[in-house]
């Protein structure tokens, strides 16, 4: 037995010695490979003075050129720098995907230990960067870590000095999905502490302030700018009109007038009146409205790819973009990975839907800002297979120029400029036409001041994120969202009541109010918080991060709730994703307040009336899975009986008093 364990033991060395080989000839590999193409580089751009300016001289020819002339014309700016760029540094610029940020900093070419499911993605899923950055010469990138704001500042940096040493200079355009709720999903929201933290879309609309959310999109621009990120990949102008929908957090809800002030405001924080150097563009999105999902399901997947409009309703969802998105100038759209079903000539989804794209967004709307399509529809990835919905028979060359004659400038989640080279070498793409979307994409750079001045303080980076000023505004707008659904008179409660608490991570937050025991039978009054149900999936890698399906309480679920509630007069607290079916739980409840990223001493201050509820429902909460069922996708507040309508909320003095 002895020398079987002895043999064993030698087998299992001898593999974790072979893994470690292997490792570390595949970490030299990698390295090496990445220190030859930066070696590829020219030298910083040096800097030019004339007539007692200075300027950059990005393309090292010891010239002032139109495009390095900050006092020339940005179109003229525009014009000469297409001019100068190759069919290859084209076709690159037609391109924004993920890149990894290293513990130092760095764009991600070698291996290193995760600490994250963000480092896992960007060794794991992602190309290297220096493929990206030199040999594709792709100059757009949305990033995935949150890191401390220093790091994310000291990565932009860096990631510029790279762009620097390139032909032209081209500088990079840092784009990111939303950072300043509490959501962490790699497909949508990325939670980042470094920032202020305000509650989600769903929550900034159910304040109904418009001059609160202008003030975000302000701060979350300021925050932004400190650490070189330029590109929004938000709004979303989607309509929540189905309940099932896994993304509907991202959304203003599902009122299609109440989405487009609200966007319109979000849009004008971060890009002001007009688009500036000061400005972070907004790519909205998703034209012409993503929302009437086929059941529910999310077009991420296949069984989601179907949008459909039972109730005719396909109108309804353009007006947060007519109304909100288009009025205050969005700089950029994103049209969504779903089959509008019917709606057009040709069963295909948005980005490869001529109708939708050229026809509305170019013809009819007007619209000349970057078109980029979501990401991963033309090819496959580490992640799963294309998203390229309707036109699955076509192949990856086929699909790009679909989508380039459909009238797409750049291709979200893509790293294949080849494929645009190839189409342009062949004939079947003329690059007339990608210089049209060329144009597009380096004019935003210009007006964005990145060909400027690409670079960030580090030093300060800390210091413009995260204000004392920044967080406060965020917690007020987190209690002025909170929805009071019902109150029997026990809100809010008296200093010193003894409570009993479950779902709240930080107690300690009750303890300048509240007498915290231990037992539900020791307490006054009965805390409990909710999350909003749904089905967990585990078929693609995306999905485990999107709450999708049900909206009920599976017995076990709704058994354990009511347990704790019917103990006690209690306060149910419910952090509302979807509309979840509370009917149950509201009636054994004396209390019930839904929340949209509410902290654990914001909500403290809420139940002890130190702060007090102000919102309004941004969607109806449905009474039954049955009503959900037979509501129509793309109709808004349509479900029978709802337990609460859209625009209901109530104050502390409007509630019923038990004498």
């Amino acid at each position: 037995m002895k020398k079987v364990l002895k043999i064993g033991g030698l087998l299992i060395l001898a593999v974790v010695v072979i893994a470690m080989i292997t490792g570390f000839v595949k970490y030299r590999k990698m390295a090496s490979t990445a220190e030859k193409r930066y070696e590829q580089l020219g030298e910083a751009s040096p800097v030019l003075n004339v007539d007692g300016f200075t300027f950059r001289d990005l393309n090292k020819n010891g010239a002032l050129d139109i495009y390095e002339d900050s006092r020339q014309p940005t179109e003229a700016r525009v014009k000469d720098l297409v001019s100068q760029m190759s069919l290859e540094e084209k076709a690159g610029a037609m391109f924004i995907t993920m890149i990894g940020i290293s513990p130092d900093a760095q764009p991600v070419d070698k291996p290193f230990i995760p600490k994250s499911p963000m480092d896992f993605m960007a060794i794991t899923m992602l190309p290297q960067s220096s493929e990206m950055l030199i040999e594709k010469k792709m100059n757009s990138f949305n990033i995935i870590h949150s890191l401390e704001a220093d790091q994310l500042a000291e990565f932009n940096n860096n990631i510029q000095r790279i762009a620097d040493r390139g032909r032209l200079g081209i500088p990079i355009t840092i784009a990111s999905d939303p950072r300043h709720g509490n959501e962490n999903n790699p497909g949508a929201a990325l939670y980042t502490p470094a920032f202020s933290q305000w509650p989600s879309s769903l929550g900034l609309a159910a304040t109904r302030d418009t001059a609160l959310v202008r003030e975000f999109g302000n701060i979350a621009r300021q925050e932004y700018l400190a650490t070189g990120i330029r590109l929004a990949l938000h709004p979303m102008a989607d309509l929540a009109t189905e309940p099932r929908w896994g993304r509907m957090n991202g959304t203003f809800g599902e009122d299609a007038e109440l989405s487009a002030v609200m966007t319109k405001a979000y849009v004008l924080g971060f890009q002001g009146d007009t688009l500036s150097s000061t400005s972070v563009a907004c790519m909205t999105k998703h034209f012409s409205g993503g929302g009437p999902q086929e059941n529910g399901e999310d077009a991420h997947f296949d069984y989601g790819k179907n949008q459909v409009y039972p109730g005719n309703n396909f109108d309804y969802h353009l007006i947060p973009f007519e109304k909100g998105a288009f009025p205050a100038n969005t700089a950029q759209m994103m049209p969504y990975y779903g089959i509008p079903v019917d709606q057009t000539d040709e069963n295909v989804a948005f980005a490869f839907n001529k109708r939708i794209i050229t026809e509305m967004l170019r013809e009819k709307y007007q619209f000349d800002g970057v078109i980029c399509t979501d990401w991963n529809i033309i090819n496959g990835s580490k992640a799963g297979d294309a998203r390229a919905w309707g036109v699955e028979h076509l192949n990856p060359s086929e699909r790009t120029l679909k989508v380039i004659e459909a009238g797409c400038d750049q291709f979200g989640g893509e790293s294949s400029p080849e494929l645009i080279i190839e189409l342009v070498k062949s004939g079947a793409l003329s690059e007339k036409r990608i210089d049209v979307s060329v144009a597009r994409i380096m004019r935003d750079k210009f007006t964005l001041g990145l060909f400027d001045d690409p670079f960030v303080d580090v030093e300060k980076a800390s210091r413009l994120t995260g204000k004392p000023e920044y967080r406060a505004l965020g917690e007020i707008a987190q209690a002025r969202s909170a929805v009071l659904l019902k109150n029997e008179g026990l809100l809010p409660l008296k200093s010193g009541t003894k409570v009993y608490i479950e779902g709240i991570e930080r107690k300690e937050a009750f303890a300048p109010y509240a007498e915290v025991v231990d037992d539900p039978e020791d307490a006054d009054v009965v805390i409990k918080r909710i999350l909003t149900p749904f089905d967990e999936r585990s078929d693609h890698f995306l999905e485990r991060f999107f709450h999708q399906g049900r909206l009920y309480y599976n017995e076990k679920e709704l058994e354990d709730i009511l347990e704790v509630v019917n103990k006690k007069p209690s306060v149910v607290i419910a952090n509302l994703e979807r509309p979840a079916i509370l009917t149950e739980i509201d009636a054994a409840s004396t209390s019930l307040l839904a929340e949209f990223g509410t902290s654990d001493e914001v909500l403290a201050k809420l139940l002890f009336g130190v702060e007090r509820p102000e919102g309004k429902m941004p969607f109806e909460l449905p009474s039954s899975w049955e009503a959900v069922e037979n509501q129509k996708e793309d109709v808004p507040y349509d479900s029978k009986d709802p337990l609460y309508e859209f625009g209901h909320g109530l104050s502390y003095e409007e509630s019923e008093v038990i004498m």
